[in-house]
This record gives C-alpha cells, sequence and structure tokens, in this order.
C-alpha cells in the first residue's frame, strides 16, 4: 500500500514538474520576440480559429513553436480574442504584443502621397499602383471618377482632389480615397472662393481652381506665386492673352515629349493659351493650398510679363522691350551653366 502510494506521489510530482516546465515554455514563448527580422505585412482571414492562426504563424515564419502556442491561448485565453484585418508585425514585438494587436483591431496604415502639380491621370495610376487597394473603378476616364462620386459638376474634375499623403488600410477602395481627397479640396476652395478678393475675373469656382493651377505649374517659389497671379489676372483684364506653356502642354496631351516647339505653340487646342483668349476651359493640374491663395489674393502691380531668371526664380517686367532683355540674360545664365 506504502509503495503504491509513494508510485501515486511520484507520478504527481512528474505531472506538477511538467506542468510548471509546461507553463513556463508558455510564458517563455509569450515573451519572446517574434521571428522575423524586418517590418512584416500579415493579413489574417475572417473566421480565422486559434489552430488556423498558429499553423499561418509558423508558415510564414513568425513563430517556430505551434504547439506551445495553442497552449498558451488555453492557458491565457484573453489572448485568444483576434480580429481580421491586414497588420504590420515590428521585429521588437513579443509573441503576447503580437497577440494583442490582433485583438485591438488596429490594422496597418498605408500612405498615398497625391502631390500638387500631378494630373488626376497621374493620381489615379498611383491609385492603380498602391498595395492593398480594392480597385472598384472600371476605368480611369475623368467621367467614370465623376459619376462615381456622385459629382454636382461632372466637368469640374481636374485639379479638384486635395494633394496630401494619405492614410488608408487594407482592402479601402480607390472611390473612398478619392471621396476623402475631393472633399477636402471643396472645403479648401469653397473657403478661397468666399474670401477672395473683390473684382477677380472669375466667372466660377473652377475658373479660380484653373487659375490656381495654373500658379501651380509655372512656379515652385512661393514668394512669386501671388506675383505670377498678377500677371496673368492683369492681362484677362485688358484682354491679352496668356501665352503659358504648361496650358499648351497640358492641351497636347500624350503627343507632349518633353519639348516645346514653335508648332506647338501655333496648333490650335482648346488649353492653348497662345492661341485662345481667357483662361482654358479647366484645370490644368492640382493646385496646392499656396496657389489657391494665389489665385484668390493675386498681388497688385503692373506686370505683364515674367520669365525664368535661371536661378530658381522669375523676372518679372511692365512691357515687352524689358521682357525681352529679361529673355537675353536668362539665355546668357543658360549658356553659362552649359559650358558654351
Amino acid at each position: 500500500m506504502k509503495k503504491m502510494l509513494r508510485v501515486v506521489l511520484l507520478l504527481l510530482l512528474v505531472l506538477v514538474i511538467a506542468a510548471g516546465v509546461g507553463i513556463w515554455k508558455v510564458r517563455q514563448l509569450a515573451d519572446s520576440k517574434i521571428l522575423i527580422k524586418e517590418e512584416t505585412i500579415f493579413t489574417l482571414e475572417a473566421g480565422t480559429g486559434r489552430v488556423a492562426l498558429g499553423e499561418q504563424l509558423y508558415s510564414e515564419k513568425v513563430i517556430n513553436r505551434p504547439r506551445v502556442f495553442q497552449w498558451l491561448l488555453r492557458v491565457e485565453p484573453d489572448l485568444s480574442h483576434f480580429k481580421a484585418g491586414t497588420y504590420r508585425f515590428s521585429p521588437d514585438m513579443t509573441v503576447r504584443e503580437m497577440l494583442r494587436l490582433l485583438e485591438s483591431g488596429k490594422e496597418a496604415q498605408f500612405p498615398l502621397r497625391l502631390v500638387e502639380g500631378m494630373r488626376l491621370s497621374d493620381y489615379l495610376q498611383q491609385l492603380r499602383d498602391a498595395p492593398y487597394i480594392k480597385h472598384t473603378l472600371k476605368d480611369d476616364e475623368y467621367a467614370t471618377v465623376a459619376k462615381a462620386l456622385d459629382l454636382e459638376h461632372a466637368d469640374w474634375v481636374e485639379g479638384w482632389f486635395w494633394p496630401d499623403t494619405w492614410m488608408y488600410t487594407a482592402n479601402t477602395t480607390d472611390v473612398a480615397l478619392l471621396r476623402r481627397a475631393h472633399q477636402k479640396m471643396v472645403r479648401a476652395i469653397d473657403q478661397a472662393w468666399e474670401g477672395r478678393m473683390e473684382g477677380l475675373p472669375y466667372q466660377d469656382k473652377n475658373q479660380m481652381v484653373t487659375m490656381a493651377s495654373i500658379i501651380e505649374k509655372e512656379t515652385a517659389v512661393a514668394s512669386e506665386r501671388d506675383q505670377v497671379a498678377s500677371v496673368f489676372i492683369n492681362r484677362l483684364r485688358i484682354g491679352m492673352r496668356l501665352q503659358t506653356d504648361p496650358t499648351v502642354i497640358y492641351g497636347m496631351g500624350e503627343r507632349y515629349n518633353g519639348k516645346l516647339s514653335r508648332a506647338d505653340l501655333e496648333t490650335p487646342t482648346p488649353y492653348n493659351t497662345y492661341i485662345i483668349s481667357g483662361l482654358p476651359p479647366g484645370p490644368i493640374a492640382t493646385p496646392g493650398e499656396a496657389s489657391l491663395k494665389a489665385a484668390a489674393h493675386p498681388a497688385k502691380t503692373p506686370y505683364l510679363y515674367f520669365v525664368a531668371d535661371g536661378k530658381g526664380g522669375h523676372t518679372f517686367n511692365t512691357n515687352l522691350a524689358s521682357h525681352n532683355r529679361s529673355v537675353q540674360d536668362y539665355l546668357k545664365v543658360l549658356k553659362e551653366k552649359n559650358g558654351q
């Protein structure tokens, strides 16, 4: 009888030790770092259970002890409440921290940078190339975008999307991102329109955005934008053609090869401001906030001309003779830069 009791006690001791070792292994796994060496995107599908999660983590080399992992979820059941989504794992993360992240539902954020001065067609290509975006637009036609966003003015599309770095989670739709960018731009345009200088020669908001887009393409120097705006406003007021190269380039579309010829300037398009009078029919790019401000509040100057000065800025003039001299100065600077 005593012998049997000793055996039972010995077995109990072995079980206690084994349980202790098992719990120690479980705790050790929970507090150990996951195996990845760099940031990793991990997608957990809806309906994934404990066993499937462990197998997925093991197959993707995030953990190396799937059986111990299952015991961890039993010993600490509060770690087993994970949510479907796409997450970002970092190398310094412990297994417990990883599970807490899966429980939180805080999915990975991805950036999409929409730069001022670009066209909507550029943005649409970026959307096509961006990871984890759900594409719902059947094509990249502007009319398709206008219909998907149910725009009040179907032809007010180019230039009406706020340039910024937009963050999104996996499976965000292209339309949802475009809607966010459009709504913010509408608010900015409305604010600029309401606070605009009196007497500006714009018939509607889209014409102000058109002017802002031209300013955006003509100069990257913040301090010059209101002066550039003044040149175009002064020309509009006296019926002088705008004669701005970026409008010609926009009107050429895919025919533009990086260089403008005299023939290009003389070829009529709806956007060629060497041929047409007044503003082109719509924006030629997406303006930034500074260009919108300049279009709404141009400087009060007598300038009718400007040309690059070869140093990153522009020289402004009131008459053609002075402008031509500035052009020659610019050409001289270019020759010196090219060692001629």
